[in-house]
């Protein structure tokens, strides 16, 4: 299969990189010094499952560059979803199938206000990777699992051939007969991990431990499942609870992309998850006071500090997604 990956940080790097290892024929599009790295000495991957290796002639700088993808897996930081749409959208209009494994619930959405509605599929991703350096992403632990699907609920010849190639690469997939509901059930869980782990700026055992910021977690839990609800998503009433219970599954030691971007001084996706979460339920009339006050309180860092830290993130793709 011929596979494009916008993005060759943690997501797309690790799996990119998978594929590759397998056979496919896959290009990155990356920039700054992350794609000098990678044209120096190609892409490194260094995971539990086994390191990777790249060829730096796999990457290329603009998705110009790309020749005719069968498959297109976006994986940049969310404010660069319209950019890329835009960019993509000869491609699909030619039948070039496009997933994002970004996180959020708005980026298919504004996927396909520049795409053909048919074009794209949902998709979500589950990972801990990041860049370590510029041409290096390391994966954390073993858990490397890709989710997708069609909107119409049916089980495409082009999902099917990608998930065979996952297979074949060694990833953990599936198709979702509902992906929608899929991307809004990471969304819970993400929202909540991402939002008390970056306000409380501790890892998810701390959270978890503590009775008021346990009981923070499970609140800005709960408002997301409301607002899903209100939107009319099939997702269960108790569903956050469900979560809290998994949480406590979690490594003591796990955080979130959102808090290493924000110790490290880098922009924030806050406007797509909490403060996502806080302007929907404004206009379904869900109250979300947790959210909000989260959105709030990071509010002066979501643009990131890149002097803070003595630089910003390397890649379109940024860090981590979970």
């Amino acid at each position: 299969m011929r596979i494009a990956i916008i993005g060759a940080g943690g997501v797309g790097g690790y799996f990119g990189a998978r594929l590759a290892a397998a056979g496919d024929e896959v290009t990155f599009v990356a920039r700054g010094r992350h794609l000098a790295a990678i044209r120096e000495r190609g892409l490194t991957v260094r995971s539990p499952l086994g390191d990777l290796r790249v060829p730096s002639e796999a990457v290329v700088p603009t998705v110009s560059d790309l020749e005719a993808p069968d498959l297109v897996m976006v994986a940049v930081k969310l404010w660069d979803t319209e950019d890329v749409a835009r960019q993509l959208a000869p491609l699909a209009e030619s039948g070039t199938a496009v997933v994002s494994f970004q996180n959020g619930v708005q980026k298919d959405t504004e996927l396909r206000r520049h795409l053909p509605a048919e074009s794209v599929l949902g998709g979500v991703g589950y990972i801990s990777a990041f860049i370590e350096e510029p041409g290096v992403v390391v994966h954390n632990g073993t858990l490397q699992r890709l989710v997708f699907g069609e909107y119409d609920r049916k089980e495409s010849p082009r999902a099917r051939h990608f998930l065979d190639r996952c297979l074949a690469a060694g990833v953990d997939a599936e198709i979702s007969g509902d992906i929608e509901r899929t991307i809004w059930e990471k969304f819970v869980f993400l929202v909540g991990l991402s939002g008390t782990t970056s306000a409380v700026r501790q890892p998810i055992g701390v959270v978890r431990g503590n009775p008021g910021s346990r009981d923070l977690l499970r609140d800005v839990m709960r408002e997301v499942v409301a607002v899903g609800r209100a939107k009319g998503v099939d997702l269960d009433p108790g569903f956050a609870d469900d979560r809290l219970a998994f949480c406590d599954t979690l490594p003591a030691t796990m955080t979130s992309s959102m808090h290493n971007d924000l110790l490290r001084g880098n922009r924030l996706e806050l406007g797509w998850l909490s403060g996502a979460v806080a302007d929907l339920g404004a206009e379904l009339a869900v109250a979300t006071p947790r959210n909000r006050a989260i959105a709030d309180i990071l509010a002066p860092c979501a643009l990131g500090d890149p002097a803070a830290t003595g630089g910003a993130d390397v890649s379109a793709a940024g860090g981590a997604s979970r």
